[in-house]
């Protein structure tokens, strides 16, 4: 049995040039199904069955591992099998049917809207603190995801219109409504953008650094950590907390969940309703307010008190 998984992972590496980190996680995996079987008695891939498989699912999820583990497990699990189909040395795959139960999904840390206004209440007197404040303010005002933010360019941004062209997950390219507040905050940055930058170095990022070259993921989270500590937050403040804090406020103001989704840029709606939370008391008003059974005639409690 572990002669042929060491086959497979050379295979992993050698024909599918896999990394290093991924071939590593295929290895645990696969360390944990040749463990189980050996303590089933099972040394011939030939004698597993389906149930070899649910058993140690099922010990895995008792022991705590989650929905998304277990699903990554299965797959690689999945994968020997077919790998092992196809050098026909197994008929059938016994993971084929299987599917890892679900974890819920847990709703990202977020900010309300006194929160956010603390947040980005910076005193932009400085060419970085100018800078700072432009690229939060952007940040919160269209729900970028972090790589979205670090990623755009001048020409991206479309002051006049007040709109934003975002390439997201996919390449896919959606424009975003930019607010009045993060337009005088990207006015105030690009008037003093180019100063001090040696030339030849500038770039067309939106946002650099002092020396002219485009900000980064890490050191936009660093910033972030940096006005968590400033602004005397309870806890740090991390990129993911800005896009739920939008989505969040959009959706609680407007109720309109398709509209949140576009400026997200979520392929499903799904995603945005576990990503996005509903006040309750928002919702009812919205039922009461629309739906034909809800509304109340004038006089109805009069009469229901009466009989």
């Amino acid at each position: 049995m572990q002669a042929l998984v060491d086959q497979y992972l050379q295979h992993l590496t050698s024909e599918r040039r896999l990394s290093p980190h991924t071939s590593d996680a295929y290895r645990r995996d696969l360390s944990l199904l040749v463990n189980h079987l050996q303590q089933q008695n099972v040394s011939d891939v030939v004698q597993i069955r389906e149930f070899h498989i649910r058993q140690l699912l099922g010990s895995l999820h008792g022991s705590g591992l989650s929905g998304r583990s277990l699903q990554r497990a299965l797959s690689a699990w999945r994968q020997f099998f077919a790998w092992l189909g196809s050098q026909r040395l197994v008929e059938s795959n016994p993971v084929a049917a299987i599917r890892a139960p679900k974890s819920p999904r847990k709703l990202p840390k977020t900010l309300d809207v006194d929160q956010m206004n603390r947040f980005l209440s910076i005193d932009d007197n400085t060419w970085l603190a100018k800078r700072d404040h432009a690229m939060l303010e952007l940040f919160y005002s269209s729900g970028l995801r972090l790589s979205e933010l670090a990623g755009l360019d001048l020409l991206a941004i479309d002051l006049s219109e007040g709109l934003v062209r975002v390439t997201g997950k996919g390449k896919k390219v959606r424009v975003v409504p930019v607010g009045r507040v993060a337009v005088i905050a990207l006015r105030d940055w690009l008037s003093v953008r180019a100063e001090g930058i040696p030339t030849g170095t500038l770039q067309h990022a939106l946002f650099i650094g002092q020396k002219g070259a485009r900000l980064g993921v890490r050191a936009i989270q660093l910033r972030l950590k940096h006005y968590s500590l400033k602004q005397g937050m309870d806890e740090p403040v991390h990129p993911h907390m800005l896009r739920h804090a939008f989505a969040s406020h959009m959706l609680e103001s407007s109720g309109d969940l398709r509209a949140v989704q576009e400026l997200l840029g979520h392929a499903s709606i799904s995603t945005t309703q576990i990503y996005t939370h509903l006040d309750f008391q928002h919702l009812a008003k919205v039922y009461d307010a629309a739906h034909p059974r809800a509304q109340r005639k004038s006089g109805a409690d009069s009469d229901i008190n009466s009989i």
